[in-house]
């Protein structure tokens, strides 16, 4: 029996590092993008082979087009054809009121967080054929708005979810699964990179499970989503935010 072929955007670190561990771990060959930390992304790719997999690091900022088509290029020349994408890389910016965030903030996680979320899914839906999967990483923030902090970012995961209800429409009748993973706070570095390393610990008392989430609990969603056991699951926002 074939292995199934995924690939993994922003998957040198964080969320996305662990989603590699755990889809190779359950017998996935991995492509693993990455935007700037080729070490990371190579450790991450080692991780997968000593669990067995094939798998290969692949330089991707999901914003460009151009390197889009390079990395599914890449991947189906070295592992087959793809069966499953995870549309996980994503930016945000230092935390503020909108009116105090800079236009090019703005731009830049609407480009990573949507455009690039379009144009690997696009990709996918050119390339899938019958029993792929698309798991998109959303966030709790799409509903919940992140007022005072991340509005656009928080607009680019509603966004997300309208693109993983409608592609999971468009694509049923080919037999292509659509869904999302909804996280809600992550003890993960990207807060570190906009500015409050401790936004975990500030956010912990206001959630029901009074903890952050780790970053193998929205793996396990992701590897479930991308599973034959959610064959029937499809249009679905899975929500792993500790009750919030």
């Amino acid at each position: 029996m074939s292995r199934p072929v995924t690939l993994v955007t922003g998957g040198s670190r964080g969320i996305g590092a662990a989603i590699c561990e755990r889809l190779a771990a359950d017998g996935h060959d991995l492509a693993i993008g990455y935007r700037r930390d080729a070490e990371a992304a190579e450790e991450v790719a080692r991780q997968a082979r000593a669990a067995g997999a094939t798998a290969l690091a692949i330089q991707l900022d999901t914003a460009e087009e151009a390197q889009v088509e390079r990395f599914f290029d890449l991947a189906a020349e070295r592992l087959g054809p793809a069966t499953g994408l995870v549309n996980n890389a994503g930016v945000t910016s230092a935390r503020g009121p909108l009116a105090d965030l800079r236009t090019e903030d703005l731009r830049k996680v609407v480009d990573v967080n949507l455009v690039g979320y379009f144009l690997c899914a696009r990709r996918a839906a050119r390339d899938f054929g019958r029993g792929a999967v698309i798991v998109n990483i959303s966030s709790g923030a799409a509903t919940l708005g992140s007022p005072g902090e991340y509005i656009h970012y928080a607009a680019t995961k509603a966004a997300t979810d309208t693109l993983t209800i409608g592609l999971a429409k468009e694509l049923g009748p080919a037999g292509i699964r659509v869904n999302a993973v909804s996280p809600g706070t992550i003890e993960t570095e990207i807060h570190e990179l906009s500015g409050e390393p401790g936004r975990p610990a500030r956010v912990a008392p206001m959630v029901p499970l009074r903890r952050a989430g780790r970053p193998e609990e929205i793996a396990g969603a992701v590897a479930w989503l991308l599973s034959p056991d959610a064959s029937y699951t499809s249009g679905a926002i899975l929500r792993v935010a500790g009750g919030m």
